[in-house]
């Protein structure tokens, strides 16, 4: 037994050492970053026509461009609806037989013929004033028309309130002179300027009628309120009246919301023909032009000139 001790020991040795010839340790852990999923590669599809290369142009030139022809198409809109009121206007004095050089008769105020005193202005808004603004003219003719009848109302409810409260002369003389006086100043200083402004597009005119138009609505208020003794029946003087008498009271009142009525139709006006202003080529360098183009067409202006530069140039010294 002790014998087989040195073989039972070589044999574990030579094992050993086999078994430290075949075995290997793995290879050091490598980290590896994630990498996309491998996709196909596809090859592109072959071309049998040749194709055209593309413009890829500026974004801001293509809109400049279309800027300028939409601003193009535009005026050749206004010159053709100008053109189109142009000709409505010649075949407008053609019907009536006027000629380019004709001279047009005074037609307002329309009197009889048997009247000594004919017509102090010629007045046609279809064929003077342009179409897109005849609408907005007819309107102010009719304001004028209405305060020109709230007046008369207002000397009809003075009488009334006369007849009465004697003690109330100094109102119905007022109303009197308010209804001979506003009605002939308001056509002339508000409602023909506003008329020759849309019809020459005159930016003096537009002025004169702003200005004018202004103190006329404030004017307007004043009626509306009705300071007693001031000839207006509005709703001061209105609301006293009715202790004095009922019917008379009503009246009176009446006439108090026509002129609220016709303030606020004129505040509306003001504002709705200060937008139409702005949308023309009126300014007030080209109002002064006017004035002074007037002032110098003027015949008796001219001669006052010349007059007083002969004097100037004549006078000793």
């Amino acid at each position: 037994m002790l014998s087989s001790l040195p073989r039972y020991w070589s044999n574990r040795c030579v094992m050993s050492v086999s078994f430290l010839n075949t075995f290997q340790p793995p290879p050091p852990y490598e980290a590896t970053s994630p990498s996309a999923p491998s996709v196909p590669a596809q090859t592109p599809p072959s071309r049998t026509t040749p194709t055209e290369p593309r413009n890829y142009g500026s974004y801001n030139s293509q809109t400049v461009v279309n800027a300028t022809t939409a601003e193009l198409l535009r005026k050749q809109e206004e010159l053709e609806k100008k053109a189109q009121e142009l000709e409505r206007r010649e075949r407008k004095l053609e019907s009536h037989s006027l000629g380019a050089g004709a001279s047009r008769q005074n037609n307002w105020p329309p009197l009889p013929s048997f009247c000594p005193v004919g017509p102090c202005f010629y007045q046609d808004i279809d064929v003077e004033i342009s179409q897109r603004f005849q609408r907005t003219v007819t309107i102010m003719y009719y304001f004028w028309m209405f305060c020109t009848c709230t007046l008369l109302f207002n000397l009809i409810s003075s009488l009334a309130m006369f007849c009465v409260d004697p003690s109330g002369g100094v109102g119905l003389g007022l109303a009197i002179l308010w209804a001979l006086l506003f009605t002939p100043c308001s056509f002339v200083c508000w409602y023909r300027p506003v008329y020759k402004a849309f019809r020459s597009d005159s930016s003096f005119n537009f002025f004169v009628f702003f200005f004018v138009f202004f103190a006329q609505v404030v004017t307007y208020v004043i009626m509306a309120i009705g300071i007693p003794g001031w000839g207006f029946s509005g709703w001061i003087v209105s609301l006293a009246a009715l202790r004095t008498s009922v019917p008379v009271g009503a009246i009176m009142m009446i006439n108090a919301i026509l002129f609220t009525a016709q303030t606020a139709m004129g505040v509306v006006m003001l504002k709705k023909i200060h937008s139409l202003y702005r949308q023309t080529d009126a300014s007030f360098q080209k109002a002064q032009a006017e004035f002074a183009t007037g002032v110098m067409a003027n015949q008796a202006v001219r001669q006052a000139a010349a007059t007083a530069a002969q004097g100037a140039f004549t006078a000793p010294r």
